[in-house]
This record gives C-alpha cells, structure tokens and sequence, in this order.
C-alpha cells in the first residue's frame, strides 16, 4: 500500500480532474479571482459552485530540511524557541513569561468521516500531517536569559484530552479540552501541576466531534469564560440534533459551570481576543467549504451578545446556501455579516492583538492571524502569519505578510502555522504543527 503522503501527492496533483464515481465525472474548480478580491471589509462573492467530489488541494506534510526556516516580513527576525514537540497547536504566555504550548492533534472520532468522502478525506488529511496520535498534554518553556535562545522544556500538564486553549485567572488554570473545560491550581513559577483537573463544564464532544478545538478565553475581569464550539459538518449535512451547542461561543461561569451561547453561526471559531481599542471580543472563524475556490471567505470580526452570523444557512451575511435543507429564511433575515474577510480557505486558527515593543510601530495597532491553509482550494491560500492593521476600534485596508515560506516550491508544507500568541517582551510567537516548532519573531534591533 503507498504512504499517506503519496497518496496526498497523488490527490492533490489529480485536482485538475478528480476522475469518475459513480458514473459522473467530477472536475476541480480553479479559482479565478485573485486573492485579495476576498479581503478586506468587502470581499467579493462569486456565485457558488458545487460537484459531487470536492477539489482536494492539500501541501503534504513534509517538515522544516536542515538549515531552512520561515520567511519573515522585512526588518523582523524569526528564529526557533522550541523545536521536537509533538503537533504543537496552541500557545499561551503566563505573566511571569513562561510559555505554555498544548501538544494536540484530534481525539478518536468513529463517526467523523464515514463512506468513500471520508476514507479519502482521512488519507488526506494524515498525508497533511493531521494523522499523528495526540500527546494529550501541555509543555512549559522558559526563556532563562530573556534572550529566545536558552529555553527551558518540562511537561507542565499531561493525560488530558485533545487539550487546546488556556487561560490564567488568579490562581485558576483554565484548560479548554475537546470535551470539557477543566480548573487546576497554579502558583507562580510552577514548571509542572499534579493536581488533579476539576470540571468546569462539559462540551460537545461525542463520536462525530467534527471540529474538536475548543478555545477559550477569559473576560477582562476574570468573572466570565468564552469558549469556542465548531461545527459537527461542514454545512449542516448531518442535521441540527447534530449541532446542538455547536457553531457558536459559549459564556461559561468559572465558578459554577452555568453557561449560555453567546454568539452563534459561526461554523468554526478558534483564536479570541480583546480589542485594546473598545474591549470588543473578536475572534477568527472558518467558514465553509464546497462551493467554490473563490468561497467562502474566513474572516475576523467582532462577536456581539446573542448574535447570529449565519451558519449553515447562510454566508458572510445573508447569502444562502441552498444546500442546507430546510431552509430557514427567519434565521437568514437575522443573520450578520463578519467585519472583515481573511480570503477564501485560509482556515485561520490563532488570533492575538499586538502588544508590546518587540516590534515595529508599523504592526503596533492590530491582529496576528496564524492561517493554518487551504484544502479546498486551486491554488493553496493560507499557510503564513499575517496582521490586519486597525484603525479606531476597526481592521482597514488588506492584511498583510509577517511570516511567510511555510510552503516550497514544490507545493509541500514544511509547515503549517496554528495558534500565536505575545511573549512577555513583545515578540511573536507561532506554533507549527507540521515542523513541531514554536517560532519566535522580533524586531531585528529587538531580540
């Protein structure tokens, strides 16, 4: 039998005709509109386009060769904090400095993936690099000379469960699993906990768990939780009994578990963060996949109380998507359109505002968005950093490239960008999960 990878290669450079099931021919879309036509305040919407079998374009994983590292934006320095983790995800920077990275990749899901789609869909996505077992647990890196370079590993938390998004309030460590959001108590300086976790709340796992990252993020005060809660599918295909909870943010109390749906259709939330301008939550959201190259758009955007941004019934605002069945042109007539487009497939993941000096003034006033990379798309999108500049509380103009070359020439990934996150100095960090490195990126007069 050939390798993951191969099969991917295979796949992925059969887009131009993926061949015949079935009896009908299924050819890939090419997307026709240049990138930036799907930035900004107001991207542009093509009409949307549907086949039986979907454009498959994933990079296969290949990993970082000696010697070669991503591409920074002019004037800024990148090099390694860690390297050898396993499938690191996520990062979180505690106030003493240290930094906190869940080594993570998807919990079992027996039901996520059924029939000839899914078998493919399943080689595929190990040939990307998504296939390794998950280490169920969180590193923490010291930085001992302040300098990025003599770095300190030790396990910090470990047999937990597809473990992704944390949180620091007083001393509650907050830790957002695939199923649950689980306590632990943290003194300053900690380089491991022991302590048994003690649930806070359940959330939707279950045999499907289609999207299994569960982010979280604490409100300014301490007093709230936010967590984010994918889609089980990619457009409602499996029914609502199937979405309950799901597609939205969840407001959880810390001290009791009680929570609310905050927000909802948003297909697949992840990065969070608090607008330093307003103390508005945003947050970055994948949209859905199927109908085209040149859609949908992913976006960043504010997320308002009880709002409802469209999923599945519609996109980017109140434009539907005629394949989920019934219809609910109620819940379309409500829906919001997102602040800002990302571009079509770019599958943003991590999210954080700037902070700090460690920087130029130029990328002083916006948003980090680690682009994890397209599957649906010809050619790839994604797989870089970018910063969407503000301007009074609000993104302007297009993003533009901080961290770039995570794909050669050839259409592998050496690696793929997730969550990122501000040291304690004002540098970049972003985890890679493909070259299992956590890269950190300053100003070169500022190491």
């Amino acid at each position: 039998m050939q390798s993951p990878a191969f099969f991917v290669k295979y796949w992925s450079t059969s887009v131009l005709c993926l061949g015949v099931v079935g009896g009908l021919a299924a050819c890939s879309d090419t997307a026709m509109l240049p990138p930036e036509a799907g930035m900004g305040a107001h991207p542009t919407l093509p009409l949307p386009k549907t086949s039986l079998i979907p454009t498959v374009n994933i990079a296969p994983a290949k990993g970082w060769p000696d010697g070669v590292m991503p591409t920074p934006q002019a004037g800024l320095e990148v090099m390694p904090l860690a390297v050898g983790l396993e499938h690191p995800r996520w990062v979180y920077v505690l106030p003493n400095g240290d930094v906190l990275v869940a080594e993570s990749n998807a919990p079992p899901k027996p039901e996520d993936g059924r029939g000839v789609k899914g078998m493919v869909m399943r080689w595929v996505m190990k040939g990307a690099g998504a296939g390794v077992p998950s280490a169920n647990r969180i590193t923490l890196l010291r930085d001992v000379n302040g300098d990025g370079k003599t770095v300190t590993r030790s396990v910090f938390l470990e047999n937990l469960s597809s473990p992704f998004g944390m949180a620091l309030v007083g001393n509650d460590l907050y830790v957002a699993n695939t199923d649950s959001v689980v306590r632990f108590p943290y003194q300053t300086g900690q380089t491991t906990i022991d302590a048994p976790p003690v649930k806070v709340v359940d959330l939707p796992g279950g045999p499907i768990n289609h999207h299994w990252t569960k982010n979280l993020i604490a409100s300014p005060d301490g007093s709230k939780l936010y967590v984010t809660v994918g889609s089980n599918s990619n457009a409602g295909e499996r029914g609502v009994e199937a979405e309950v909870g799901r597609a939205a943010i969840w407001e959880v109390d810390p001290k009791t578990g009680s929570h609310r749906v905050f927000a909802s259709g948003l297909r697949n939330p992840n990065g969070m963060g608090w607008a330093p301008e307003g103390g508005a939550l945003w947050t970055v959201v994948n949209e859905r996949d199927e109908i085209g190259s040149d859609l949908v758009p992913d976006y960043l955007t504010s997320v308002k109380d009880g709002a409802f941004y469209g999923w599945p019934y519609s996109y980017y605002g109140q434009h539907v998507d005629d394949r989920v069945k019934p219809p609910r042109p109620d819940l379309v007539a409500k829906s919001l359109s997102p602040d800002y487009a990302l571009g079509s497939h770019v599958a943003p993941l991590g999210m954080a505002f700037s902070d700090g000096n460690a920087l130029p003034p130029s990328l002083s006033n916006g948003a980090f968005v680690g682009e994890h990379g397209s599957w649906n798309r010809v050619p790839h999108s994604g797989y870089k950093v970018v910063f969407v500049p503000f301007s009074k509380g609000q993104p302007v103009g297009l993003p533009v490239d901080v961290l770039t070359g995570f794909l050669s020439a050839e259409g592998y990934a050496y690696g793929r960008p997730v969550g990122v996150a501000i040291d304690k100095r004002g540098a970049l960090l972003v985890a890679d999960d493909v070259g299992n490195v956590i890269w950190r990126v300053s100003g070169s007069a500022a190491k």
